[in-house]
Parts: structure tokens; C-alpha cells; sequence
């Protein structure tokens, strides 16, 4: 009976996560209950959850994590997260001459040449930007052998099973967060002390904040206008709203 009441009603469960570096500041959302929280410096953290919820952690460092909540997992009151480094790639790589700010230095350096070809130095390389883990998995998952069954009738058998067990939507959604990671990231580092400055929370909120921002509607469509303005303007109008939250609670 107290497995039966334990498994139905969502209960505090202390986490662990368990990586090679760093494994502080970690976002850790439950998504069916709409819980969010983030690991402390030990990679600690606490959240509610019941059976059957699905519990998504994600990280610049790491690769993400999605596991459904066990009738054993409530029991025990914890659970251990084992995190996947990312391989890094460099995005791209310039090769060739820069700007050094004196004028007359670059001047005699403007003269037209042949680019730099990367076989002539020995390097094999591309000027492509290479695709990230999670895109590499969605073309796979996209892509496949034809089957052809007579009167001109093409079906592409392994696109469908991917769409119909739903691996083509997880690798999408994947991307989709991946994007949002490194745009929440980049407005983190270039406005936080600006839009601190000019509405003050408290510090151990800031986080939350951002991730507030992260879970917005609008918020994919802001990093995709790449205006700074109309950035700056959603942070602040976000920030409003937070701050008016944060003094309702208390």
C-alpha cells in the first residue's frame, strides 16, 4: 500500500551526478511535472518526480541525459547519473591574414594573394562547418535505403520507422535544445551585468532567471533574430516579470 501511495503522488528525490569535470550549474528539468532545478557544486541537487515522470539534464560539457523515473528510484528516494563528455569540435577556422590596427602595417599587408589552400600546408581539411552529434543523428535517422515495390512505387522504409517510433522528433528536439543552450549561454555572458544593473535580483536567483527565459515561447525566435536590441529588450521584459514573481513569493 505505501509502494501504491508513493509511486502516485510526486516526492523530493536527491540526485547525483557523476562526470570527470565539472558538475555544477547543470540544468535538471522534469518535464512532465514542469520542475526545474540545477546541480550544486558536487553535482548534487533535489526534485520532485513520481513513477512514470520523464527527468532531462543538460550541459555545455555534457551530452544530454533523459530517463524515465522507476518504482525503485522513488523507494530508495535517490538515483545516479552517470554524464557523457561532448567531443568538441572546433566550429570553423580561419586561415589567413589579420588586421593588426596600425594603419600602415596593414596596408602593406592588403596585397592580393592566392588564399591559403589547406593541402598545400599539409592540412586535411574542410571549409564546411561540420555537423554537430545530434544533426549527424537526425540525418541518419532521416536518410536510408529505398525499397522499391513495382508500378513506380518508392518508399523509404527506414524514414518511416524512425518517424513512427519517434527518433526522427527526439533528435529535432535535441538540436532544437542545443541551440537554446548556446544562445541562453552567449546572452548569460554578453547582458548579465547589464540587465542586472538596471533591475537587481538576488544573486542565487540568476540562474533561475535565465532559465526562465530558456523556457519561454518566444525565446527560439529571439535567438534566431540575432538583434541585439530585441535581445536586450526580452531579457529586460523578462526580467520584470521574474522579479515581480520573485516578490509575490515572498
Amino acid at each position: 500500500m505505501m509502494s501504491l501511495l508513493l509511486s502516485a503522488q510526486r516526492v523530493d528525490l536527491n540526485g547525483q551526478l557523476v562526470a570527470g569535470d565539472e558538475v555544477e550549474g547543470l540544468h535538471i528539468r522534469n518535464k512532465t511535472a514542469s520542475k526545474y532545478t540545477i546541480s550544486n557544486s558536487n553535482g548534487g541537487f533535489v526534485i520532485g518526480a513520481k513513477v512514470s515522470d520523464t527527468v532531462y539534464i543538460s550541459g555545455l560539457k555534457y551530452e544530454v541525459q533523459e530517463f524515465i523515473i522507476t518504482q525503485f528510484m522513488i523507494e530508495s528516494g535517490r538515483f545516479t547519473v552517470q554524464l557523457v563528455e561532448k567531443i568538441n569540435q572546433l566550429s570553423e577556422v580561419v586561415v589567413g591574414k589579420m588586421l593588426t590596427g596600425s594603419l600602415e602595417s596593414d596596408i602593406e599587408n592588403s596585397d592580393a594573394k592566392p588564399k591559403i589552400n589547406f593541402y598545400d600546408l599539409g592540412i586535411d581539411a574542410s571549409t564546411n562547418i561540420p555537423p554537430t552529434q545530434s544533426e549527424r543523428r537526425l540525418y541518419d535517422a532521416d536518410h536510408g535505403k529505398f525499397v522499391y515495390f513495382g508500378l513506380g512505387l518508392v518508399i523509404n522504409v527506414h524514414k518511416i520507422l524512425n518517424r513512427i517510433n519517434g527518433d526522427t522528433n527526439e533528435y529535432k528536439e535535441r538540436i532544437e535544445i542545443e541551440f537554446k543552450e548556446k544562445c541562453i549561454n552567449t546572452l548569460k555572458s554578453e547582458y548579465s551585468e547589464t540587465i542586472f544593473q538596471a533591475l537587481t535580483i538576488p544573486y542565487k536567483n540568476k540562474e533561475e532567471f535565465f532559465q526562465f527565459c530558456f523556457e519561454d515561447k518566444q525565446f527560439k525566435s529571439v535567438c534566431e533574430d540575432k538583434n541585439k536590441l530585441n535581445a536586450v529588450g526580452f531579457l529586460l521584459d523578462k526580467l520584470k516579470i521574474f522579479k515581480t514573481n520573485l516578490n509575490e513569493d515572498d
